[in-house]
């Protein structure tokens, strides 16, 4: 008797495409575009030639053809330079998996989950409230907030980061993880793909398309708008769908794993604080206040406005206070408001000082420790909980490098940019309809290869904005192409390693996710057209 076929592992389904991508370097022709150092900065650059469109002079990246490099043996090392090329949100998964896992052996967070739902319940008796729905209040709310995030200053990565803490509420609240998951890194999609003023992505596409940076602005709120609003709306509909019926979810079983850290007794918690907890919070206390007298000014940047605000000494003054009666009541909500001002001295530092992933982690992984410490926790337990949540999290590290490892295959194989080019080079021809259509399936197809928006505005823009001049079409709408192009498929792709990590943190299989978000990319993809053809039939501002 044979066995019935299973789907195969993420492993294997990513190994196939590496497999895939080679066997592609075999038969695409090898090509590049020219390249040259520049002597003022020292970084390497696109060389531009001037090309006639139409009868004037434009900039276009220079192309040729080179000899393609087929890969053979080279799958099996691409695994090593995919984990180089995202060695940063490999450490950044570990350093936080690690730093988490000591939160969680404290219960704070069960607490808080705890603390949450009893709130919840006791909101249920509003009448109003009741017949909307609690959960999906909070469930919207937190949506649209990370959406924002994602809107204004592309957060991506450092959702990976709370995936730890709304994946347990989600279950502990009767959904599944891909709920959980929805909440955070889907929400905070819609808002990249929707972006408002995103310096990331927008702003670099519309400073190459020579457009005054965030303009067309009142367009894309429109959009942003209706994105998050059917968004929203289908992940509301499938957790009320998983609520009502739990094995209608697809990741029913594989959930069991949160299931039973969801069923801890958290009434059983000992409701406590060390002297251990006091000295912590002393010690912040104080590095906050030096903070605050180093940096009394903070200047906060959203897309191309900028404000001056005391924002370290207003935000230490609430940590002063919130801290103190936490404390007095439990180490428990004291390491819950930790957690909170961890998030907002996050957002300060990705706003006002321009943090990445370096940063974050660091901040996190001080949360972490200090956590162990005001847990009383010697220094070999705050090791072996560090230790135990990089275990916990390696799978998911594992399988980013291993995915960093297509994208290094084409492009040693040299027929990325021969697929791109060849991708613009198709687009001549069409109608406006059709023109702005073509150019977003594009976009959207080389987001599969590049999940990189920086660098794909860089590669595109200057062949499509030229390009859009020819055929009557407005560069704004060009960069909103590029936007819902850039911004919806990042969601599914393989080869986008915060994709791949928020799944390896969350325990889902690659197999379900695709499964469970292929219809709504459909729609979301169908919807980005549709919102597309205004900017190419109507008068808008700045378009």
């Amino acid at each position: 008797m044979f066995k019935k076929n299973k789907i195969p592992h993420t492993y294997v389904i990513i190994f196939y495409i590496v497999i895939l991508a080679a066997v592609a370097t075999w038969f695409v022709p090898g090509g590049q575009y020219v390249k040259e150092i520049n002597s003022e900065t020292g970084k390497e650059q696109v060389v531009y030639e001037t090309v006639k469109i139409d009868g004037e002079d434009v900039l276009q990246p220079k192309f040729e053809y080179v000899e393609s490099n087929p890969q053979t043996w080279q799958i099996f090392a691409a695994m090593f330079k995919g984990f180089e090329k995202q060695a940063g949100i490999i450490v950044f998964i570990l350093m936080v998996g690690g730093a988490f896992w000591i939160m969680n052996q404290s219960k704070a967070i069960d607490v808080g989950i705890f603390a949450f739902l009893n709130f919840t319940k006791k909101l249920e008796k509003v009448s109003f409230l009741k017949a909307i729905g609690v959960n999906n209040i909070v469930l919207t709310m937190i949506m649209i907030m990370f959406s924002i995030f994602g809107a204004v200053f592309g957060m991506s990565e450092e959702t990976i980061a709370f995936i730890v803490i709304l994946v347990p509420l989600a279950i502990s609240m009767g959904y599944d993880s891909i709920t959980g998951v929805a909440i955070v890194f889907v929400a905070a999609g819609l808002g990249f793909a929707g972006a408002i003023l995103n310096p990331f992505t927008i702003g670099i596409a519309q400073g190459i398309a020579g457009l005054p940076l965030f303009s067309g602005i009142e367009y894309r709120i429109v959009t942003w708008l209706i994105i998050n609003f059917v968004g929203i709306t289908y992940i509301l509909w499938y957790a009320n769908r998983v609520k009502k019926n739990p094995k209608k979810s697809v990741v029913y079983e594989t959930d069991i794993y949160w299931r039973e850290r969801a069923g801890n007794e958290t009434e059983q918690v000992k409701y406590h604080t060390p002297k251990s907890a006091w000295f912590v919070f002393a010690f912040i206390l104080v590095s906050l206040v030096l903070f605050s007298y180093n940096y009394q000014e903070t200047i906060l940047k959203i897309g191309k406005s900028e404000f001056t605000a005391p924002m370290i000494p207003i935000a230490t003054f609430f940590f002063a206070i919130f801290s103190f009666f936490s404390l007095r009541k439990s180490v428990h909500f004291f390491i819950l408001n930790l957690l909170a001002f961890t998030i907002i001295f996050l957002i300060i530092g990705v706003m006002g000082y321009g943090w990445y992933i370096m940063k974050i982690a660091t901040l996190f992984l001080a949360m972490g420790l200090l956590t162990g410490v005001a847990m009383n926790y010697n220094p070999n337990e705050i090791t072996k909980h560090f230790l135990d949540g990089a275990k916990d999290i390696m799978s998911a590290a594992l399988v980013v490098g291993l995915a960093g490892g297509i994208v290094i295959i084409l492009q040693d194989g040299k027929i990325i940019d021969t697929i791109l080019h060849s991708l613009a080079e198709g687009m001549k021809g069409f109608g406006k309809i059709a023109s702005i259509g073509i150019m977003y399936v594009i976009q959207t197809i080389i987001n599969i290869v590049i999940p990189s928006g920086s660098a794909k505005a860089a590669i595109t823009m200057p062949i499509m904005a030229p390009f859009s001049d020819y055929i009557g079409i407005s560069r704004q709408a060009t960069v909103v192409a590029f936007q819902f192009g850039d911004g919806f498929t990042n969601m599914i792709t393989p080869t986008s390693g915060v994709l791949i990590g928020v799944l390896g943190v969350a325990k889902i299989p690659y197999d379900k996710w695709v499964k469970w978000i292929t219809p709504f990319m459909i729609i979301l993809i169908i919807l980005g057209f549709l919102l597309l053809i205004p900017t190419v039939t109507m008068d808008l501002n700045g378009f």
